[in-house]
């Protein structure tokens, strides 16, 4: 008698777990630290991002859509960082003119 397959795990959840540590570190990035050194730490938390992404997504254990799964982890959370980054940069001109 065989047994059932187990119920594999979703994709799209390991995706949106990277997006939001993108978010989270974006969010404390722009709030804990100064304007000067926001575009570095920046960097770095998208590189953490990217490893993250790696990590899940081997961790997800199928090799089916791997390059898909890391691919859209990764622009999403480069997307997700660059709109927030650009809000903080606006937020920063306001606040020099006015």
């Amino acid at each position: 008698m065989t047994q059932p397959a187990l119920a594999p795990r979703s994709p799209l959840a390991g995706v949106v777990a990277v997006w939001a540590v993108a978010l989270v570190g974006a969010v404390a990035i722009g709030i804990l630290v100064g304007e000067e050194w926001r575009i570095p730490w920046m960097l770095v938390a998208f590189g953490g991002a990217v490893l993250l992404s790696f990590a899940v997504q081997l961790w997800y254990g199928r090799t089916e859509g791997f390059i898909f799964r890391v691919a859209g982890s990764v622009i999403g959370a480069l997307l997700l960082m660059g709109v927030i980054s650009v809000g903080f940069g606006l937020a920063a001109l306001a606040t020099a003119s006015a």
